[in-house]
């Protein structure tokens, strides 16, 4: 029997391993969340509201040749084929046959005066944490950035009871009509969502074509600073959520000797990885959505297991990418979004390294010698792609460990 690992819960990582079971394969999946769905199923299968999770998860749980390790962070690779995880402190090293990367895609945080209050968090985050129970009921809330997460985020602090005083995009409204456009005349189902959605929003202020000027606060965030042609106007939040797009996370396939294209782990048409016993599904072979990561999620788990997609499969595959490139042509961020870090800035927060510390360095290495920057617990997995915007750099190699582990699963590197 044909034996596949697949890492991540995701969208992606729960298509391929409900396809694998399926065709007749032992699946392993390895999550480092408690339950499975990652972050736009967050919350475990209680918790969802897709239909399509549900009926995975159904024929997953409790199949006899599907293990689940949950709680388990992957730190590396400390063989060609063999991964090292750590689970409640205790280090795992697990041989893989066939390994399916579904590492999914972090946010894109991008520095700006009082990013680093108490208060503020990505747009993302604000929606994992309300998914994972944190209050916001009555609270004030600001979203500001980019992008369709915006309008997710809002709706979802709107159902959790939060006032959600105004949506700030910073792309323009032409921009906007033409993304609107393009999803009416090529993605007509999707269109009809993001109708529905502005409709359950329509309360909210929505500025388009506005920036984050700067987050003002006493030691906590207290209110945001919005320009838009020119004049300032503040609004009061407990919470701002400022998101400007996703980044690939390529972090595992980097240590895993996989190549990289277009800061996305790369793949042929059956999500096949440069390695010949390595694919990779969903958003962190490029960022495109529930959809893209369900059908890529299939694909790679058949091409897994030898097994042909069905012309439905490549189909939906097609739809998904162009639809992915929609999104990356209106809502790549814009190279204005540079102007809000000034020199006083503080770009890596683990460090406490500012803009000013920055300018005139060359590169990423460059700067981390002089700097100390990418040096702290999130090791450049936030400023890392922030530097790449602001100042063009090649983003920081992967090296073991690939995220914080404990020094008695570090001391089973070889």
């Amino acid at each position: 029997m044909s034996s596949l690992h697949i890492v991540g819960s995701g969208p992606a990582g729960l298509s391929a391993a409900h396809t694998a079971v399926n065709a007749g394969a032992k699946v392993c999946l390895i999550d480092d969340n408690p339950a499975p769905g990652g972050q736009i199923w967050r919350g475990g299968p209680g918790k969802w509201i897709d239909r399509r999770a549900a009926a995975m998860w159904h024929s997953l749980d409790a199949h006899p040749d599907f293990t689940q390790l949950k709680r388990a962070s992957v730190i590396g690779a400390v063989a060609p084929d063999t991964l090292l995880l750590e689970i409640e402190g205790e280090g795992l090293r697990l041989p893989f046959e066939r390994l399916l990367l579904c590492s999914g895609a972090r946010e894109l945080l991008l520095p700006f005066a009082g990013w680093t209050l108490p208060g503020v968090v990505g747009a993302g985050g604000l929606q994992a944490l309300i998914k994972g129970g944190m209050p916001v009921r009555q609270r004030k809330v600001v979203i500001a950035g980019s992008g369709p997460l915006l309008l997710a985020t809002a709706l979802s602090a709107l159902q959790a009871g939060a006032q959600v005083e105004a949506i700030i995009e910073h792309q323009p409204s032409a921009r906007l009509a033409t993304f609107g456009l393009g999803l009416l005349l090529r993605h007509r189902e999707k269109f009809l969502q993001a109708v529905s959605l502005f409709a359950r929003l329509w309360r909210i202020p929505y500025l388009t074509g506005a920036q984050i000027v700067e987050a003002r606060g006493d030691g906590v965030l207290q209110g945001v600073v919005i320009e838009k042609n020119g004049a300032k106007q503040e609004y009061a939040c407990d919470f701002l959520a400022a998101g400007f797009g996703l980044v690939p996370n390529v972090d595992l396939a980097r240590a895993l000797g996989c190549d990289i294209a277009d800061d996305a782990i790369a793949v042929d048409r059956l999500q096949r990885t440069s390695r010949t016993n390595i694919w990779a599904a969903g958003e962190c072979t490029g960022v495109g959505g529930v959809d893209k990561a369900i059908v890529e999620g299939r694909i790679a788990a058949l091409g897994a297991l030898g097994l042909p997609p069905s012309p439905r499969d490549l189909s939906l595959h097609r739809q998904c990418h162009d639809f992915a490139a929609l999104l990356a042509h209106n809502f790549a961020p814009d190279a204005s979004l540079r102007e809000m870090c000034r020199p006083g800035i503080i770009v890596c927060r683990c460090e406490d390294v500012r803009a000013s510390s920055l300018a005139g360095q060359h590169d990423w290495r460059q700067a981390k010698l002089n700097t100390r920057i990418g040096m702290g617990p999130c090791q450049g997995k936030t400023c890392g792609p922030a530097c790449q915007f602001l100042y063009g750099w090649s983003l920081p190699a992967s090296r073991l460990p690939i995220m914080p582990a404990s020094a008695r699963v570090l001391s089973q590197i070889d």
